[in-house]
């Protein structure tokens, strides 16, 4: 028989205050974009396929039940 693993563990409660003090905190980038960097994405054309394939997973998202819900 396949050994099962480490034995599950329940989180502490200080890990559980630092996942939530991280989940909450502020996420900005580290920088604006310069101008040449907008250009460049103001002028890149989107991929339709991609475009397609982003808006199917978003699609599936809303519909997902539990934690890979997106609201």
């Amino acid at each position: 028989m396949a050994d099962p693993g480490p034995e599950s563990t329940r989180p502490s409660r200080e890990t559980r205050d630092a996942e939530r003090a991280e989940a909450d905190a502020a996420h900005d980038a580290d920088r604006a974009p310069t101008p040449e960097e907008e250009s460049v994405a103001e002028q890149t054309e989107l991929d339709p396929d991609v475009a397609a394939h982003e808006r199917e997973m978003a699609e599936r998202g809303s519909q997902q039940e539990g934690e890979g819900r997106i609201p």
